[in-house]
């Protein structure tokens, strides 16, 4: 049997899956957790890829692993010295000190020059905001960067011995253009000050190098990598017309088209893809923990949580949840704060509020949805993954919310799975057609849905004028 690893370090942990090359069956697998902050020394994800490494046993699989990929978290800024060493933790996504340095690179060069530079306009989540924050609130540790590296690009040096990069993970820069697939180092000289050393573009099908001896694997292939959600769209052999709503730590919404999908609003992002093409996306701050977060407010698990929702009215009683706890990043309040609109003594119950939880996660994702809709994308059907899809409440009103067919694929670790068939690609040459499974299906029913959306949209632009 030939193996492939698969590795995923994202927000909250580390996972590794060593996977049959031929099927895309999973042999083994491990993880280890990271620390729930926003700002992380880099070198810990290092040491929590080596526990689910181990755990996973792939450092016992010696020459029966043709290829290893890393997908990760994206946007992270890893500023390291001359000699690799990190001048300062790792500011991650949902790092928000960021967001004043975002809005006057948005200010000074407008939104439309923006997405003709990159595809996309800068928040707070993007490196190209945090390397401008680093300028303007830490100079001496700016002046002492030598190299400017991704997540995904750490853990590629980690194992292959040099840091390297894909469009995809690039793409979600703010110094690089999906479009010509090259870097815009005049925009680092104008907001970083200069153009440190970037990592070396490897293609989606290309080897990055091979792995290092330490990892009981010498010589197996290493793949380009990916964004998370770039390989969890290769991982789920994403067609264009589908759309992956992903509920986890952040809610992600996104699809996959041949060509640069550009949005001169600034709301959507022109990703890349990891198969050479493109992923328009849009995120949030707030999603599966707003449930956690209203599960922890009521003093209920969240088994008990979902049960509440199941039991409350289809409309939460008329009871909306705006869910921005973490400030949002679609749409870009990174400042706000969560709301409920339209309480009144018959609707305040533990069942409308756990109800409206649900809805809200939903909601936000559905405007998200709508955006995508108004620049052109024609959705015929909504992906439903993470670890939010499991929650029945939100499965069963998902489908009237988005207003389309709704598919739940079977829970599986689509990120590590797409770098493992990414590596499966770098090995072989053929990109790998792994057959998706589908573990529940749902239609949208009657028409409470648009009177959910009505209701939302009326309390966001009441508080927020958007």
């Amino acid at each position: 049997m030939s193996i492939v690893v698969g590795v995923d370090s994202s927000t909250q942990s580390c996972k590794v899956l060593a996977v049959d090359a031929h099927s895309g069956d999973v042999v083994a697998s491990g993880a280890s957790a990271h620390p729930d902050r926003t700002a992380v020394d880099p070198r810990i994800w290092t040491s929590a890829l080596r526990e689910a490494w181990q755990a996973a046993g792939a450092d016992r699989l010696g020459g029966s692993v043709a290829g290893v990929g890393i997908g990760a978290q994206q946007h992270g800024m890893v500023a390291l010295d001359n000699t690799d060493t990190p001048v300062h933790d790792a500011l991650l996504w949902n790092d928000t000190r960021s967001a004043a340095d975002a809005a006057r690179l948005r200010d000074e060069l407008g939104q439309e020059t923006w997405v003709d530079a990159v595809n996309l306009v800068p928040v707070a989540s993007f490196t190209i905001s945090k390397l401008a924050w680093l300028a303007q609130n830490e100079p001496e540790l700016a002046d002492r960067v030598d190299q400017v590296v991704l997540p995904h690009d750490w853990l590629n040096g980690a194992l292959g011995g040099e840091f390297t990069t894909d469009r995809s993970d690039a793409s979600g820069t703010g110094y690089f253009s999906p479009v010509t697939d090259s870097y815009r180092t005049d925009l680092l000289e104008r907001f970083f000050g200069r153009v440190p050393r970037l990592p070396r573009i490897v293609a989606s099908h290309e080897r990055a190098g091979t792995v290092q001896s330490g990892w009981g694997i010498d010589g197996a292939v290493l793949a380009a990598g990916a964004g998370d959600n770039a390989a969890a769209a290769l991982g789920l052999g994403l067609r264009p017309g589908e759309v992956v709503v992903s509920i986890g730590t952040s809610g992600t919404v996104f699809t996959t088209t041949p060509s640069p999908m550009p949005d001169h609003t600034g709301a959507i992002a022109g990703f890349a893809d990891a198969a050479g093409g493109h992923l328009p996306l849009l995120a949030m701050l707030n999603s599966a923990r707003v449930m956690a977060a209203t599960a922890s407010m009521l003093g209920v698990g969240l088994a008990q949580l979902d049960a509440l929702a199941l039991d409350a009215a289809s409309d939460a009683g008329g009871l909306t949840f705006l869910p921005y706890l973490d400030g949002e990043r679609s749409p870009n309040l990174p400042h706000a704060s969560g709301s409920l609109a339209g309480l009144t003594r018959g609707n305040m119950t533990p069942e409308n509020l756990a109800r409206a939880s649900v809805l809200g996660v939903l909601n936000s994702l559905a405007d998200a949805i709508d955006l995508m809709k108004q620049s052109g994308g024609t959705p015929d059907k909504v992906l439903l993954i993470g670890g939010g899809s499991k929650s029945n409440s939100l499965r069963q009103a998902a489908a009237s919310i988005f207003n389309l067919p709704v598919e739940v694929p079977a829970s599986r670790e689509y990120v590590a799975l797409g770098a493992a068939k990414q590596a499966a690609w770098a090995a072989t040459g053929e990109l790998p057609d792994w057959k998706r499974s589908i573990e529940a299906a749902y239609e949208p029913e009657g028409d409470w849905g648009a009177g959910v959306r009505e209701r939302y949209a009326a309390a966001r632009r009441n508080v927020y004028g958007v």
